[in-house]
């Protein structure tokens, strides 16, 4: 087992980056190469510091450039991949997502056989599983529950997509005549410092006198950190490229959580910022069946105007059953396979993203005086 290699795809992105920060810590890595479309010129200035501990090669490109992929994984050991297009409110193209999220990941596995990879973690979605009705109720959910998302949304439908394919490709024989292994993980809600949800939702509220905007007052979801997410990638490749684990591992998926407390998606926000005063939206809500409905009605408007104008609704029936659903999950099995325990307790998870969130009430504290100056 000794001096292996390692690629993270979407490196640049909110949990690749945190992948990235705990695998230098892993003992005789000589080199880990970061994909991603672009890096931001802060985060390029980060990884060069990690070069002290391994070396750290970036390289910026295209996940559908096939040469490009292939040069990526030569001499690679495992490869983690986070990339994809998360679009939960429909404003990337369908063709976008399922290209980037199916295909991208189709010509990874490809080139992993063709480079001789033997170990492939995806990062998948709770998405994956549903919550397809916001009347049915699902708690702590569990592996063996043949729960299957049936929607047509681009971007649960993709990831549900590129998840069969990444299982399917477990056993597949690669150039060299060794065996692919493969797993994929699902965590529920992610977020911590970076969290684009979290971000927009709190500049959102600071431009609105301090009114959080209720995403989900009736969802029930286990949110998760994304440390613990990064610290559940690093188990992963550890079980698979250990010969008396990855038996129980290779071919399997995981739904990945912690201990943060279930909760709406509009307490978890609230729970996070309220020290800098922001607050719920305390006004009355439509009913739950009338959004749903009102959802319907919105996607009849958005397909008769296709031919002319593209009409993007500010919500329908998908995002008022994902943002208002029961539904959490257990991470039992990760904890049997994978040795899973989280690596950050609730009570560090929400002091490291409410100092963050401090940061986000700052920066538009600083902005409003500049403006006024």
């Amino acid at each position: 087992m000794t001096g292996w290699s390692c690629l993270v795809t979407g490196a640049g992105g909110f949990l690749g980056q945190r992948i990235v920060r705990l695998l230098v810590e892993e003992k005789e890595l000589k080199e880990i190469r970061v994909l991603d479309k672009a890096f931001r010129p802060e985060l390029r200035e980060e990884f060069s510091k990690l070069q002290n501990k391994t070396k750290l090669t970036v390289l910026e490109g295209d996940i559908l450039d096939e040469p490009f992929l292939k040069r990526a994984c030569q001499d690679i050991s495992v490869v983690i991949h986070t990339a994809c297009i998360i679009d939960v409110f429909g404003v990337t193209h369908r063709e976008s997502v399922m290209n980037v999220n199916v295909k991208g990941t189709q010509l990874l596995l490809e080139a992993c056989v063709q480079a001789s990879v033997p170990v492939f973690i995806y990062t998948s979605s709770i998405e994956v599983a549903g919550p397809n009705s916001y009347k049915e109720i699902i708690q702590n959910g569990h592996e063996e529950e043949p729960l299957e998302n049936t929607w047509s949304a681009p971007y649960p439908y993709s990831k549900k997509l590129a998840e069969k394919a990444v299982l399917a490709a477990d056993g597949w024989t690669l150039k060299d005549g060794g065996t692919l292994y493969t797993c994929a993980l699902r965590p529920t809600y992610i977020y911590g410092e970076g969290s684009q949800f979290l971000s927009a939702g709190i500049n959102e509220a600071l431009n609105n006198n301090g009114i959080l905007s209720s995403i989900g007052k009736f969802s029930t979801v286990n949110p998760v950190y994304v440390g613990n997410v990064a610290w559940a990638h690093i188990l992963a490749l550890r079980a698979l490229r250990n010969p008396k684990k990855a038996p129980s591992v290779r071919g399997q998926f995981y739904y990945i959580s912690d201990d943060t407390p279930h909760q709406s998606y509009d307490n978890l926000s609230y729970t996070l910022s309220k020290e800098f005063g922001l607050r719920l939206d305390s006004r009355w809500s439509l009913p739950l069946a009338l959004m749903y409905w009102i959802g319907f009605l919105l996607e009849i408007v958005s397909f008769l105007l296709r031919p002319i104008y593209t009409y993007r609704p500010p919500f329908n029936r998908h995002r008022v059953t994902l943002s208002n659903s029961v539904f959490t999950f257990s991470y039992k099995k990760a904890q049997r396979d994978l040795a899973y325990e989280p690596l950050y307790s609730w009570e560090e998870a929400k002091q490291k993203t409410v100092e963050w969130v401090g940061s986000l009430v700052d920066r538009h504290k600083e902005t409003l005086k500049s403006k006024t100056q």
